[in-house]
């Protein structure tokens, strides 16, 4: 029998929202589905479930299938999820992303469907509040990576709540890939392992001057100027980071050596740097301002100076759009690439590249670290920013732990020499940051 047709004796052959759901999936749900209506598919001993409470929730999930329309089901309370904490669903991402391939209805299906389930299901509700604008109605705010419409995605995802991050980030405040020397490191000696590793590469000397382009909140400029007695400046475009590095800089009496503005890296007017960091910017920048970023910051160092980028990227360097709930709730417009573009953009200004690291694993395990830091601080969370907002971080935290896993996603430094007339660049035969 057809979806919606009608038996012998008239009666309309009604589907049931979990009779839809599990159609729509090769192979069947592999968890619980409950919905309002009373109607369950999957697994009944399934340790992990997802409940369906509302119709609002439905008509999420009718006007944006896929990730989109669970993601806004889940993130506005219509959607539950069970036998995982909400801090930290990395299980459920796994075994949703292992099992769960939703399939296209045919144009006979999907009438049939919205039929048997309500046309009035196919008028979107306002998304929640966390989400932002999609990429078409951005463009009102500028064209993509200009200096406003950045400024303003920028302060969307950053400038949430400085307690928030404590409470995610742990104290050294580092919101990028930490560095695990050994297994059993915690995170905050894994991200004192990551500053330090940037220093050596960058050769940091006492006296010597650094630019951290993107500096977030400080904490680069903070440990060159602590553990290296560097002169350093740091730029964001988020003023709540930037207040937050500023009275941190005055707490550890860093002031006579640190600096931190609010301003676009593309405004430092300053030069003859020895050293340029850049750790977690580039996914901002686009792909199409690779050169102009890279010539931008080979200007601002003095011949022999050193540049360490430090960036997210993808494992291969064809053009992939961000996903949905990643470009909606967490990096409007952010790009990603493969380590191979960036290399390319680099040399092709004047740099030469002289070391390419990938540290993949090392962003998993710091994202599994984010997790429980979040696990351990829900309630103070979510009373901070919001359940909606924390929920979304949960998500998002595991989600992306199964991509570093997965090697979908990967976490590249690039480091880089501006060399002088001559070719010649101050780099050792060798590198010399092991030592």
């Amino acid at each position: 029998m057809s979806l919606g047709s009608t038996p012998k004796n008239g009666a309309t052959n009604k589907m049931s929202i979990s009779d839809a759901m599990d159609r729509l999936v090769r192979g069947g749900l592999p968890v619980r589905f409950t919905a309002y209506d009373g109607s369950s598919a999957g697994p009944p001993d399934a340790r992990i479930g997802l409940h369906l409470k509302n119709e609002r929730g439905l008509a999420y999930l009718m006007t944006a299938p896929g990730d989109l329309g669970m993601a806004r089901a889940y993130v506005s309370g219509d959607l539950d999820l069970s036998g995982v904490d909400p801090a930290d669903p990395y299980d459920a991402m796994t075994l949703l992303k292992d099992h769960t391939k939703f399939r296209m209805p045919t144009p006979s299906e999907g009438i049939a469907i919205a039929r048997s389930l309500g046309l009035s299901h196919l008028r979107p509700p306002a998304p929640p509040p966390q989400e932002h604008l999609p990429r078409w109605r951005r463009a009102v705010e500028g064209l993509r990576h200009s200096m406003s419409r950045d400024a303003e995605v920028i302060s969307h995802h950053y400038d949430v709540s400085n307690r928030f991050y404590e409470m995610v980030l742990g104290p050294s405040m580092a919101y990028t890939c930490a560095l695990y020397e050994t297994p059993d490191a915690t995170l905050e000696e894994a991200q004192f392992a990551k500053f330090d590793l940037v220093a050596r590469k960058l050769n940091l000397q006492p006296g010597q001057t650094l630019l951290d382009v993107g500096c977030g909140w400080g904490s680069m400029v903070r440990h060159a100027a602590r553990e290296y007695g560097v002169k350093a400046l740091g730029v964001t475009l988020s003023l709540e980071q930037a207040q937050w590095a500023k009275e941190a800089i005055d707490r550890e009496g860093l002031g006579d050596l640190a600096e931190v503005r609010h301003m676009d890296y593309r405004d430092v007017v300053e030069g003859d740097f020895d050293a340029i960091s850049s750790i977690g910017l580039l996914e901002h920048i686009g792909v199409r301002n690779y050169p102009s970023y890279f010539s931008h910051l080979r200007d601002r160092l003095k011949p022999g100076g050193r540049l360490l980028n430090h960036c997210i990227t993808r494992a291969h360097n064809k053009h992939t759009e961000t996903g949905a709930f990643i470009d909606r709730y967490v990096f409007p417009d952010g790009e990603l690439i493969g380590s191979g573009t960036i290399i390319s953009a680099a040399q092709d200004q004047g740099l030469e590249v002289q070391h390419s690291e990938n540290l993949r694993l090392h962003y998993a395990a710091t994202l599994r670290d984010w997790n429980k830091n979040l696990v351990d601080n829900w309630d103070e969370c979510v009373k901070e920013v919001g359940e909606g907002t924390a929920r979304v971080w949960g998500l998002y935290i595991a989600g992306s732990r199964v991509g570093f896993e997965r090697d979908e996603i990967e976490l590249h430094q690039v480091l880089a020499t501006r060399n002088d007339d001559h070719g010649v660049s101050g780099f050792p035969m060798r590198p010399d940051w092991k030592a």
